[in-house]
């Protein structure tokens, strides 16, 4: 008996890995965070299937279904949002399974910062402006961030973020980072990307807190920041410059 923990993806039902669905076709146990996974998904569980929404459970209760699977010989497909390496809890299910000696394994999903940079037509990496991606949060009611985390700190890079769970905290995001990428730096918040409501907001440092506040979006949201959004002002990679030799282009 294994336990599957499985990407999802950010939304779309077709995000899915291909893997990840024929595990989930496979397992005679599904359990899925259902405030995020989408129905077509888990809908694609063998026929007889136990599914089972864990939205509603602590983590002893999960585990504990785990563990009834073992005991029945059942796998089981723990499906997440996203990619599970992102915010995605597993570290504590996997060190409950290590204890009780059950198998897993981990198949990655889209993460949702992809999932909206796509539906955003955006490259996150443009030559001369931003080489480098921060993922991120803010402090939230589940956890803290460690010392030296903060968007201060981060934000001193100068490099294009991704900021997850903290849409509620746009206030202190524009605060912080201000200093850095200066008030005129553009803002998109995403909300739910992929999914058939996703909906997106364009501004700025200095105004994208009262902008989402009169869309009234309280969660399920992503924050960039950087100045890839700005314009088309960049300069072509030097990847496919007519010019550039490499090994698979020589002279």
């Amino acid at each position: 008996m294994i336990v599957h923990f499985i990407g999802a993806g950010p939304g779309a039902a077709d995000l899915i890995t291909v893997r990840g669905l024929r595990l989930i076709e496979a397992c005679p146990v599904c359990l899925y965070a259902g405030s995020l996974v989408p129905a077509e998904i888990v809908a694609a569980a063998p026929a007889g299937a136990t599914v089972i929404d864990t939205a509603p459970l602590h983590l002893d209760e999960i585990i504990a279904e785990m563990a009834a699977a073992q005991a029945e010989g059942r796998d089981v497909a723990r499906v997440h949002s996203g990619d599970p390496s992102l915010y995605g809890a597993i570290a504590e299910q996997m060190r409950r399974l290590d204890a009780l000696g059950i198998a897993y394994d981990i198949t990655p999903g889209v993460p949702a910062f992809a999932g909206a940079a796509a539906l955003l037509g955006r490259e996150l990496t443009l030559p001369g402006i931003s080489q480098t991606l921060i993922v991120t949060r803010t402090d939230g009611k589940a956890s803290p961030m460690p010392a030296g985390e903060d968007l201060a700190t981060l934000g001193q890079s100068g490099a294009t973020m991704a900021i997850h769970l903290s849409v509620r905290n746009l206030a202190k995001v524009s605060r912080e980072l201000t200093p850095h990428y200066g008030a005129d730096c553009p803002v998109v918040v995403v909300f739910r990307a992929t999914w058939p409501d996703e909906m997106v907001i364009r501004g700025t440092l200095a105004d994208i807190r009262e902008k989402v506040r009169a869309a009234k979006i309280t969660r399920t949201a992503l924050i960039f920041v950087g100045r890839v959004f700005a314009d088309n002002d960049f300069d072509d990679s030097r990847l496919y410059a007519a010019d550039h030799r490499h090994i698979l282009r020589p002279r």
